[in-house]
């Protein structure tokens, strides 16, 4: 098999510390984060913070930056992005309005962005596609929804983690997903990334990946603990167990990061924000799957030794 990385003896786990320091940065941003979302702080997309999209095309050329000044005019807020490969015309657009008011409000907005569109490109009809008028009320819910999506999913990988190592396995893989996700969140907040259903979409696809990642090097310590269990080095067989798995970590995520790296460059603004978390997360779910859950069942075992089953 090709190997990126050859055969390595890296002491992870004795920088465990300085690990558990960063992790600890990371989980208080993110939980911030969090606390800023729920209370709507944030910079919500309008499937959470509620707001009108049209989806529409023109059928002559027209650019995405003349568009734009003519919406932005009536709607400061307005966010514009064109569509790729919008069959029935290559001028496909779909444009956004944040708006916390009530749906009649919405309403309105959209036959008003409705008539500036047929005044201003006279001759050159926007044919509208789609509309949607998400209220207040039905921003909250999903927002609501998307948490308890989130924590649901935790929680079912501890119980996974539990039926298939132990229980204190399936707390640390479900402390380290809880630190990707939470990191993820707190890098948006930090840079004003808009969050929505897709960015949650990104969220609990990368609590999958994370999962993964700490599966395997967990098989790979139970199979080093049979040899080395007994002789009272289980700090070393797990840090063994890490270095044997290192060059297939590596080779995963590497090859996830050049996918998505090219769905972001070439995928468009729909869907730079879900290729950008991606990203994120999978290099933060290498990083805990080596420097978080490992580490924490090491540290749990100097203060209460169980044997894995």
């Amino acid at each position: 098999m090709f190997r990126i990385i050859g055969e390595t003896k890296i002491n992870f786990i004795g920088v465990r510390k300085i690990a558990f320091f960063v992790s600890l940065a990371l989980i208080a941003l993110g939980l911030y984060a969090f606390a800023m979302i729920s209370t709507g702080n944030a910079n919500m997309g309008i499937d959470f913070a509620g707001g009108v999209m049209v989806k529409g095309y023109f059928q002559n050329e027209t650019t995405i930056e003349k568009l734009r000044s003519i919406v932005k005019a009536e709607f400061p807020n307005a966010q514009i992005t064109q569509m790729q490969g919008f069959e029935k015309s290559p001028y496909a657009f779909i444009i956004k309005i944040k708006q916390p008011e009530t749906e009649a409000v919405g309403k309105q907005k959209v036959n008003l962005l409705k008539q500036i569109l047929t005044s201003k490109f006279e001759g050159n009809q926007f044919e509208i596609v789609s509309e949607h008028i998400i209220g207040p009320v039905v921003g909250e819910t999903l927002r609501n929804d998307a948490q308890k999506a989130i924590l649901l999913s935790l929680f079912g990988i501890v119980i996974y983690i539990w039926i298939r190592f132990d229980f204190r396995s399936g707390i640390a893989a479900t402390i380290a997903t809880f630190h990707d996700v939470l990191a993820v969140m707190g890098i948006f907040y930090i840079f004003g990334f808009e969050y929505d259903l897709l960015i949650v979409t990104a969220l609990l696809t990368l609590a999958g990946y994370s999962l993964t990642d700490t599966v395997v090097v967990f098989d790979r310590i139970r199979e080093n603990l049979k040899k080395y269990r007994t002789k009272g080095e289980f700090a070393s067989a797990v840090n063994l167990s890490i270095n044997d798995v290192l060059s297939r970590t590596f080779n995963t995520s590497i090859t996830v990061i050049f996918v998505v790296g090219s769905l972001y460059l070439i995928g468009g603004d729909v869907l730079r924000g879900f290729s950008l978390a991606m990203i994120l997360g999978v290099i933060i779910g290498t990083y805990s799957s080596i420097f978080v859950a490992s580490p924490i069942v090491v540290e749990w075992e100097a203060r209460r030794p169980v044997r894995f089953k």
